[in-house]
């Protein structure tokens, strides 16, 4: 995996984004962070559009999430457990307890969970197999989806952005790990910000 992580940086245009993306989404462990902030870098150089970037990003990460949404729909939790506890399963470092963990956040929060577990890791990848497993209606799932991805991509995309006026490309790999603790803040601040908008709608209602 490290090997196609690193053939993607050095090959970035839209459709190795796209492609990063729904590895990302899928059961494919793979980082959003090795593949949306470096195209918006480029794109800050002139040598992509940081609009198409984000767009690319979110239809790949919408295909990824449909691909395990597909599969928990049709499979079952049987299968679905079965596979987590499989060696292939653990080999894309999934295991029963982080399926049983996106399924007990799907419950508590519902619908929200399909836009606010886009900014969670772990639950990010996995969180469109309890919506699969529980019938969600495939085009709210996929509004919400498209919705939380696209936030994400966007925030991934303004720091590739600004990185571009601080430091070099060959020092961009690194310098993205040391903005990890901002990134978590900012997931917070909108996961906050979300479920304080979806509380005051169900008051309202």
């Amino acid at each position: 995996m490290q090997e196609i992580a690193q053939w993607i940086f050095q090959n970035l245009n839209y459709w190795t984004v796209t492609l990063g993306m729904i590895l990302e989404s899928s059961i494919i462990p793979f980082p959003s962070e090795l593949v949306v902030p470096p195209a918006a870098f480029k794109a800050a150089a002139g040598e992509l559009n940081i609009f198409l970037v984000i767009v690319f990003a979110t239809i790949g990460a919408d295909i990824g999430a449909i691909i395990n949404y597909a599969g928990s729909y049709y499979l079952g939790r049987p299968l679905v457990y079965a596979f987590a506890n499989s060696k292939f399963g653990h080999a894309c470092m999934i295991n029963e307890e982080k399926v049983k963990k996106s399924e007990e956040f799907f419950n508590e929060h519902g619908v929200m969970a399909t836009l606010t577990g886009r900014f969670i890791p772990v639950i990010r990848q996995l969180i469109s197999v309890p919506a699969g497993l529980s019938k969600m209606n495939f085009w709210v799932f996929l509004a919400y989806t498209t919705l939380g991805a696209g936030l994400w991509n966007c925030i991934l995309a303004a720091l590739g952005y600004y990185l571009h006026s601080v430091v070099s490309w060959e020092e961009l790999q690194g310098v993205l790990h040391d903005y990890d603790k901002e990134m978590k803040i900012v997931i917070f601040a909108i996961l906050g910000l979300a479920i304080l908008f979806f509380y005051i709608k169900k008051k309202v209602k």
